[in-house]
């Protein structure tokens, strides 16, 4: 039993052969080739509209790769979202990024804002179509409904974590409202918010960037 063990330790911990790496790289390649052109189809005809078969096709791969990769239109979808928002494949959460982490440890107030906006607009600028698609999805897909449910949690938590690491930090004034500040900044940069924006002001990074700054700056009250 002893010698099981160790072997199964040992091929455990073993680094990938070469022929390994290769199917890796393969996996990674026709992944991202399928998510760019779900992307590009999802956006261009709405989620309804296409199919995986499409998406395949348009990616130049058999649909039944498409099939075994993702199993749903649904879970591929999630992907294409969860890629916009990060920007990479690496399996990090937007609270745990280098730029929401300096909103949380910045210096002085206003560079906290900075930062926080940074992050949320850049989030506009590249999710913000794929959002309004969400919007059509979620009522019909339960599993879109979900992670967007789950998004809005997240958002939430974050802002409220925003403020009460601001507090605990002395950077705002005594008296400060913080749980109303969080419910301000939770309606200021969700994605439902950026969705009504869009749809009613066509509003994309840039002005909604102003929007996140110019409230902030003027509900917040740092410590003087």
């Amino acid at each position: 039993m002893g010698d099981d063990v160790k072997t199964d330790v040992t091929r455990d911990t073993a680094a990938p052969t070469p022929g390994q790496d290769l199917r890796a790289a393969r996996v990674a390649r026709t992944e991202a080739q399928l998510i760019a052109a779900a992307t590009e189809l999802f956006l261009e005809r709405g989620y309804v509209a296409t199919t995986l078969v499409q998406i395949a096709l348009h990616a130049g791969i058999a649909p039944r790769t498409v099939y075994l990769r993702f199993g749903t239109k649904a879970a591929l979808f999630r992907r294409v979202v969860d890629r916009a928002l990060v920007r990479d494949a690496e399996p990090i959460a937007v609270a745990d990024r280098p730029g929401t982490q300096i909103a949380m440890t910045a210096k002085t107030l206003h560079q906290r804002i900075e930062a926080l906006v940074e992050v949320s607009a850049g989030i506009v600028e590249r999710a913000g179509a794929l959002f309004e698609v969400a919007a059509q999805a979620e009522g019909i897909e339960p599993e879109v409904a979900e992670a967007a449910q789950a998004g809005r949690r997240a958002t939430a938590e974050l802002c409220a974590t925003f403020w009460a690491a601001a507090t605990a930090d002395g950077l705002l004034d005594r008296g400060t409202d913080t749980e109303a500040l969080a419910v301000a900044t939770d309606v200021l940069i969700c994605a439902d918010t950026v969705v009504h924006l869009r749809r009613t002001r066509g509003w994309t990074g840039p002005e909604h960037r102003a929007l996140i700054t110019q409230t902030l700056a003027a509900l917040a009250r740092p410590r003087g």
